[in-house]
Protein backbone atom coordinates (compact mmCIF):
# COMPACT_ATOMS: atom_id res chain seq x y z
CA UNK A 1 0.00 0.00 0.00
CA UNK A 2 1.17 3.71 -0.86
CA UNK A 3 1.01 6.56 1.83
CA UNK A 4 -1.83 8.93 2.13
CA UNK A 5 -0.93 12.46 0.87
CA UNK A 6 -0.21 14.99 3.59
CA UNK A 7 -3.97 15.46 5.74
CA UNK A 8 -3.78 18.18 7.98
CA UNK A 9 -6.37 16.52 10.36
CA UNK A 10 -3.77 13.18 10.81
CA UNK A 11 -1.01 13.84 12.96
CA UNK A 12 0.50 10.75 11.26
CA UNK A 13 0.36 9.24 8.10
CA UNK A 14 -2.21 6.58 6.26
CA UNK A 15 -1.52 3.98 4.04
CA UNK A 16 -3.94 4.15 0.82
CA UNK A 17 -6.18 1.18 0.37
CA UNK A 18 -6.48 0.32 -3.60
CA UNK A 19 -9.99 1.92 -3.40
CA UNK A 20 -8.47 5.04 -2.56
CA UNK A 21 -5.68 4.97 -4.82
CA UNK A 22 -8.09 4.37 -7.80
CA UNK A 23 -10.41 6.85 -6.66
CA UNK A 24 -7.57 9.77 -6.16
CA UNK A 25 -6.52 8.78 -9.82
CA UNK A 26 -10.08 9.11 -11.09
CA UNK A 27 -10.65 12.36 -9.97
CA UNK A 28 -7.32 13.95 -10.86
CA UNK A 29 -7.92 12.86 -14.74
CA UNK A 30 -11.01 14.55 -14.58
CA UNK A 31 -9.46 18.09 -14.53
CA UNK A 32 -7.33 17.57 -18.44
CA UNK A 33 -10.75 15.80 -19.51
CA UNK A 34 -12.71 18.67 -18.80
CA UNK A 35 -10.23 21.44 -19.51
CA UNK A 36 -10.11 19.66 -23.26
CA UNK A 37 -14.05 19.47 -23.11
CA UNK A 38 -14.50 23.53 -21.95
CA UNK A 39 -11.61 23.94 -24.95
CA UNK A 40 -14.14 22.71 -27.27
CA UNK A 41 -16.79 24.74 -26.30
CA UNK A 42 -17.37 27.37 -29.02
CA UNK A 43 -20.85 28.80 -27.73
CA UNK A 44 -22.75 29.09 -24.40
CA UNK A 45 -25.01 25.89 -25.22
CA UNK A 46 -22.31 24.02 -25.61
CA UNK A 47 -20.42 25.18 -22.94
CA UNK A 48 -23.45 24.70 -20.49
CA UNK A 49 -23.47 20.85 -21.82
CA UNK A 50 -19.97 21.02 -20.59
CA UNK A 51 -20.78 22.13 -17.03
CA UNK A 52 -24.30 19.54 -16.61
CA UNK A 53 -20.96 17.15 -17.37
CA UNK A 54 -18.53 17.84 -15.14
CA UNK A 55 -20.33 20.07 -12.54
CA UNK A 56 -23.64 18.84 -12.35
CA UNK A 57 -26.08 16.74 -10.13
CA UNK A 58 -25.36 13.62 -11.77
CA UNK A 59 -21.68 14.75 -13.04
CA UNK A 60 -18.71 12.74 -12.75
CA UNK A 61 -17.58 14.62 -9.50
CA UNK A 62 -21.01 13.61 -8.11
CA UNK A 63 -20.35 10.16 -9.02
CA UNK A 64 -17.10 10.10 -7.09
CA UNK A 65 -18.60 11.50 -3.71
CA UNK A 66 -20.85 8.61 -3.96
CA UNK A 67 -17.93 6.10 -4.40
CA UNK A 68 -16.26 7.73 -1.48
CA UNK A 69 -18.96 6.05 0.62
CA UNK A 70 -16.92 2.54 0.14
CA UNK A 71 -13.84 4.61 1.83
CA UNK A 72 -12.51 4.30 5.51
CA UNK A 73 -13.24 7.11 8.34
CA UNK A 74 -9.78 8.35 7.89
CA UNK A 75 -9.69 8.52 4.31
CA UNK A 76 -12.83 10.50 3.46
CA UNK A 77 -10.99 13.20 4.39
CA UNK A 78 -8.23 13.01 2.36
CA UNK A 79 -10.46 12.47 -0.64
CA UNK A 80 -12.66 14.72 0.48
CA UNK A 81 -10.42 17.36 0.32
CA UNK A 82 -8.88 16.65 -3.45
CA UNK A 83 -12.05 16.45 -5.07
CA UNK A 84 -13.13 19.62 -3.65
CA UNK A 85 -9.98 20.93 -4.88
CA UNK A 86 -10.21 19.95 -8.36
CA UNK A 87 -13.78 20.74 -8.43
CA UNK A 88 -12.68 23.90 -7.39
CA UNK A 89 -10.08 24.40 -10.27
CA UNK A 90 -12.79 22.79 -12.85
CA UNK A 91 -15.13 26.05 -12.03
CA UNK A 92 -12.85 28.38 -12.11
CA UNK A 93 -12.20 26.96 -15.74
CA UNK A 94 -15.81 27.01 -16.76
CA UNK A 95 -15.66 30.66 -15.39
CA UNK A 96 -12.66 31.93 -17.47
CA UNK A 97 -14.20 29.86 -20.54
CA UNK A 98 -17.71 31.57 -20.48
CA UNK A 99 -16.28 35.15 -19.88
CA UNK A 100 -14.80 34.68 -22.81
CA UNK A 101 -17.62 33.16 -24.93
CA UNK A 102 -19.67 35.83 -23.97
CA UNK A 103 -16.87 39.07 -24.31
CA UNK A 104 -16.86 37.04 -27.98
CA UNK A 105 -20.71 36.55 -28.42
CA UNK A 106 -20.94 40.64 -27.24
CA UNK A 107 -18.39 41.60 -29.83
CA UNK A 108 -20.45 39.44 -32.58
CA UNK A 109 -23.77 41.01 -31.50
CA UNK A 110 -22.39 44.87 -31.42
CA UNK A 111 -21.08 43.62 -34.89
CA UNK A 112 -23.95 42.66 -36.48
CA UNK A 113 -26.27 45.27 -34.51
CA UNK A 114 -24.07 48.33 -35.50
CA UNK A 115 -26.10 50.94 -36.61
CA UNK A 116 -24.42 53.48 -39.37
CA UNK A 117 -25.67 56.55 -38.29
CA UNK A 118 -24.81 58.66 -41.69
CA UNK A 119 -27.32 56.72 -43.19
CA UNK A 120 -30.60 58.11 -44.10
CA UNK A 121 -33.41 57.24 -41.74
CA UNK A 122 -36.29 54.96 -42.46
CA UNK A 123 -39.23 56.66 -43.62
CA UNK A 124 -42.49 55.54 -41.31
CA UNK A 125 -45.52 55.59 -43.51
CA UNK A 126 -48.36 56.94 -41.29
CA UNK A 127 -52.28 56.24 -41.93
CA UNK A 128 -54.76 59.11 -43.18
CA UNK A 129 -58.33 59.33 -43.82
CA UNK A 130 -60.42 57.53 -46.17
CA UNK A 131 -61.46 60.05 -48.64
CA UNK A 132 -65.17 59.70 -47.72
CA UNK A 133 -64.38 60.43 -44.05
CA UNK A 134 -62.21 63.35 -45.80
CA UNK A 135 -65.71 64.92 -47.63
CA UNK A 136 -67.75 63.93 -44.39
CA UNK A 137 -65.69 66.09 -42.57
CA UNK A 138 -65.37 68.95 -44.54
CA UNK A 139 -69.12 68.73 -45.18
CA UNK A 140 -69.96 68.61 -41.83
CA UNK A 141 -67.72 71.55 -41.04
CA UNK A 142 -69.35 73.63 -43.46
CA UNK A 143 -72.77 72.73 -42.26
CA UNK A 144 -72.60 73.74 -38.98
CA UNK A 145 -70.94 76.97 -39.63
CA UNK A 146 -74.41 77.71 -41.12
CA UNK A 147 -75.94 76.67 -37.73
CA UNK A 148 -76.98 72.85 -38.41
CA UNK A 149 -76.45 70.81 -35.02
CA UNK A 150 -75.48 67.46 -35.52
CA UNK A 151 -77.99 64.54 -34.96
CA UNK A 152 -77.51 61.07 -35.48
CA UNK A 153 -80.12 57.48 -35.89
CA UNK A 154 -79.85 53.49 -35.46
CA UNK A 155 -79.42 52.06 -39.09
CA UNK A 156 -81.71 49.01 -38.43
CA UNK A 157 -84.91 50.98 -38.76
CA UNK A 158 -88.24 50.66 -37.94
CA UNK A 159 -90.52 50.44 -41.67
CA UNK A 160 -92.23 53.51 -40.24
CA UNK A 161 -89.30 55.64 -39.55
CA UNK A 162 -87.83 54.34 -42.73
CA UNK A 163 -90.46 54.73 -45.00
CA UNK A 164 -94.28 55.54 -43.40
CA UNK A 165 -93.43 58.45 -41.63
CA UNK A 166 -91.80 59.76 -44.48
CA UNK A 167 -94.72 59.68 -46.66
CA UNK A 168 -93.91 56.46 -48.81
CA UNK A 169 -97.14 54.42 -49.29
CA UNK A 170 -97.39 50.44 -49.07
CA UNK A 171 -96.89 50.31 -53.13
CA UNK A 172 -93.96 53.11 -52.86
CA UNK A 173 -91.43 51.27 -55.45
CA UNK A 174 -88.68 51.94 -52.76
CA UNK A 175 -90.29 49.49 -50.51
CA UNK A 176 -89.78 46.82 -53.26
CA UNK A 177 -87.52 43.88 -51.64
CA UNK A 178 -85.26 44.10 -54.55
CA UNK A 179 -84.20 47.65 -52.93
CA UNK A 180 -84.66 46.86 -49.59
CA UNK A 181 -82.47 44.68 -47.12
CA UNK A 182 -85.10 43.66 -44.67
CA UNK A 183 -83.78 42.21 -41.39
CA UNK A 184 -86.72 41.26 -39.16
CA UNK A 185 -90.36 41.57 -39.47
CA UNK A 186 -90.83 45.30 -39.05
CA UNK A 187 -87.26 46.26 -39.70
CA UNK A 188 -84.89 47.45 -42.51
CA UNK A 189 -81.41 48.11 -42.72
CA UNK A 190 -82.53 51.53 -43.52
CA UNK A 191 -81.79 53.10 -46.91
CA UNK A 192 -81.58 56.93 -46.41
CA UNK A 193 -80.62 58.96 -43.79
CA UNK A 194 -84.43 60.09 -43.85
CA UNK A 195 -85.39 58.78 -41.11
CA UNK A 196 -83.14 61.00 -39.09
CA UNK A 197 -85.64 63.79 -39.86
CA UNK A 198 -88.59 62.34 -38.07
CA UNK A 199 -86.67 61.53 -34.95
CA UNK A 200 -85.26 64.93 -35.42
CA UNK A 201 -88.64 67.01 -35.31
CA UNK A 202 -89.93 64.56 -32.61
CA UNK A 203 -86.92 65.21 -30.22
CA UNK A 204 -86.45 68.78 -30.62
CA UNK A 205 -89.72 70.59 -32.16
CA UNK A 206 -89.56 73.08 -34.42
CA UNK A 207 -87.65 75.29 -35.32
CA UNK A 208 -84.81 73.62 -35.89
CA UNK A 209 -81.83 72.43 -38.38
CA UNK A 210 -79.90 69.54 -38.28
CA UNK A 211 -77.93 66.70 -40.23
CA UNK A 212 -76.86 63.71 -39.64
CA UNK A 213 -74.10 61.59 -41.11
CA UNK A 214 -74.03 57.93 -41.74
CA UNK A 215 -74.00 54.12 -43.94
CA UNK A 216 -77.04 53.37 -45.73
CA UNK A 217 -77.82 49.91 -47.35
CA UNK A 218 -79.57 48.84 -50.64
CA UNK A 219 -79.19 45.89 -52.78
CA UNK A 220 -77.32 47.81 -55.81
CA UNK A 221 -73.57 47.38 -56.91
CA UNK A 222 -72.32 48.99 -59.94
CA UNK A 223 -69.14 51.32 -61.14
CA UNK A 224 -71.72 54.27 -59.72
CA UNK A 225 -73.78 52.34 -56.51
CA UNK A 226 -73.02 50.25 -54.34
CA UNK A 227 -74.94 48.22 -51.16
CA UNK A 228 -73.51 50.08 -48.57
CA UNK A 229 -72.37 53.86 -48.88
CA UNK A 230 -72.79 57.13 -47.10
CA UNK A 231 -74.91 59.86 -46.74
CA UNK A 232 -76.08 63.11 -45.40
CA UNK A 233 -79.14 64.07 -44.15
CA UNK A 234 -80.38 67.60 -43.49
CA UNK A 235 -83.13 69.02 -42.57
CA UNK A 236 -84.02 73.06 -41.27
CA UNK A 237 -87.67 73.97 -40.16
CA UNK A 238 -88.90 77.73 -39.40
CA UNK A 239 -91.39 80.18 -40.18
CA UNK A 240 -91.76 80.94 -43.56
CA UNK A 241 -88.90 78.86 -45.08
CA UNK A 242 -89.00 78.81 -48.63
CA UNK A 243 -87.33 77.06 -51.91
CA UNK A 244 -85.22 80.25 -51.99
CA UNK A 245 -83.53 79.36 -48.75
CA UNK A 246 -82.93 76.20 -49.82
CA UNK A 247 -81.41 77.26 -52.97
CA UNK A 248 -79.21 79.54 -51.17
CA UNK A 249 -77.91 77.17 -48.55
CA UNK A 250 -76.89 74.37 -51.31
CA UNK A 251 -75.56 76.48 -53.41
CA UNK A 252 -73.45 78.12 -51.15
CA UNK A 253 -72.14 74.63 -49.40
CA UNK A 254 -70.99 73.03 -53.07
CA UNK A 255 -69.43 76.14 -53.30
CA UNK A 256 -67.77 76.05 -50.02
CA UNK A 257 -67.15 72.02 -50.92
CA UNK A 258 -65.41 72.52 -54.56
CA UNK A 259 -64.83 76.13 -55.14
CA UNK A 260 -66.48 79.43 -56.34
CA UNK A 261 -66.21 78.13 -59.75
CA UNK A 262 -68.28 74.90 -59.30
CA UNK A 263 -70.73 74.29 -61.95
CA UNK A 264 -74.36 73.49 -60.23
CA UNK A 265 -77.65 72.49 -61.82
CA UNK A 266 -81.15 72.31 -60.04
CA UNK A 267 -84.10 70.25 -61.57
CA UNK A 268 -86.92 69.12 -60.86
CA UNK A 269 -87.87 66.09 -59.32
CA UNK A 270 -89.93 63.68 -57.10
CA UNK A 271 -89.65 62.56 -53.72
CA UNK A 272 -92.80 61.15 -51.84
CA UNK A 273 -91.17 63.31 -48.61
CA UNK A 274 -90.89 66.90 -50.54
CA UNK A 275 -92.81 69.18 -52.48
CA UNK A 276 -91.89 70.62 -54.86
CA UNK A 277 -88.55 68.24 -55.03
CA UNK A 278 -85.12 69.30 -56.60
CA UNK A 279 -82.41 67.05 -57.94
CA UNK A 280 -78.77 69.04 -57.53
CA UNK A 281 -75.99 68.07 -60.00
CA UNK A 282 -72.76 69.26 -60.57
CA UNK A 283 -69.98 68.72 -63.26
CA UNK A 284 -68.10 66.05 -63.21
CA UNK A 285 -64.50 67.07 -64.93
CA UNK A 286 -63.50 63.47 -64.76
CA UNK A 287 -66.36 61.91 -66.63
CA UNK A 288 -67.18 65.08 -68.69
CA UNK A 289 -70.62 65.18 -67.41
CA UNK A 290 -73.45 66.24 -64.92
CA UNK A 291 -73.46 63.71 -61.67
CA UNK A 292 -76.39 64.01 -59.15
CA UNK A 293 -74.91 64.76 -55.89
CA UNK A 294 -78.19 65.18 -54.00
CA UNK A 295 -81.80 65.16 -53.65
CA UNK A 296 -83.77 67.86 -51.66
CA UNK A 297 -87.49 69.76 -51.64
CA UNK A 298 -89.72 71.33 -49.24
CA UNK A 299 -90.74 69.05 -46.59
CA UNK A 300 -94.19 67.19 -47.33
CA UNK A 301 -97.02 68.25 -44.35
CA UNK A 302 -97.41 64.89 -44.19
CA UNK A 303 -94.21 64.70 -42.96
CA UNK A 304 -94.16 67.44 -40.84
CA UNK A 305 -97.54 66.39 -38.88
CA UNK A 306 -95.56 62.79 -38.46
CA UNK A 307 -92.61 64.57 -37.02
CA UNK A 308 -95.18 65.97 -34.40
CA UNK A 309 -94.36 70.02 -36.02
CA UNK A 310 -97.35 71.67 -37.39
CA UNK A 311 -97.27 72.06 -41.18
CA UNK A 312 -99.82 75.45 -40.67
CA UNK A 313 -97.29 77.27 -39.10
CA UNK A 314 -94.24 76.06 -40.00
CA UNK A 315 -92.32 75.35 -43.27
CA UNK A 316 -88.65 73.54 -44.21
CA UNK A 317 -86.92 71.90 -46.60
CA UNK A 318 -84.42 68.76 -46.53
CA UNK A 319 -81.76 67.14 -48.75
CA UNK A 320 -79.74 64.57 -48.76
CA UNK A 321 -76.79 63.82 -50.68
CA UNK A 322 -74.19 61.07 -51.40
CA UNK A 323 -70.69 61.18 -49.61
CA UNK A 324 -69.48 59.15 -51.54
CA UNK A 325 -70.39 60.55 -54.85
CA UNK A 326 -69.12 63.58 -53.59
CA UNK A 327 -65.77 62.28 -53.04
CA UNK A 328 -66.04 61.38 -56.67
CA UNK A 329 -66.17 64.56 -57.91
CA UNK A 330 -63.88 66.25 -55.69
CA UNK A 331 -61.19 63.90 -55.97
CA UNK A 332 -62.00 62.76 -59.68
CA UNK A 333 -62.25 59.02 -59.05
CA UNK A 334 -64.19 57.23 -61.97
CA UNK A 335 -65.19 54.11 -59.81
CA UNK A 336 -67.42 54.00 -56.73
CA UNK A 337 -65.72 50.55 -56.37
CA UNK A 338 -62.14 51.70 -55.70
CA UNK A 339 -63.75 53.63 -52.70
CA UNK A 340 -63.89 50.12 -50.77
CA UNK A 341 -61.60 48.01 -51.98
CA UNK A 342 -58.54 49.10 -49.22
CA UNK A 343 -55.74 49.51 -52.03
CA UNK A 344 -53.08 51.29 -50.09
CA UNK A 345 -51.51 52.31 -53.21
CA UNK A 346 -54.76 54.10 -53.92
CA UNK A 347 -55.64 55.87 -50.44
CA UNK A 348 -52.18 57.40 -49.94
CA UNK A 349 -53.41 59.74 -52.18
CA UNK A 350 -55.43 61.27 -49.97
CA UNK A 351 -52.50 61.49 -47.35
Amino acid sequence: MSELPNDPSNSAPVEATQELTELLADIASTVPLARTALAGATDLKRLEEVRVEFLGKKSKLSDFSTRMGALSKEEKPVAGKILNARKGEITALFKQRQDELEARELEQRLVRESVDITLPGLRTIRGNRHPVALVAQQVTEIFTSMGFRLESGPEIETEWFNFDALNMTDDHPARDMQDTLYTERGHVLRTHTSPTQIRSMLKLGAPLAVITTGRVYRNDSDATHSPMFHQMEGLLVDENISVGHLKGTLTTFLKALFGENVKVRLRPSFFPFTEPSIEVDVWNEQRKGWMEVLGSGMVHPNVLRNGGVDPEKYTGFAFGLGLDRLAMVKYGIPDLRLLFENDLRFLRQFA
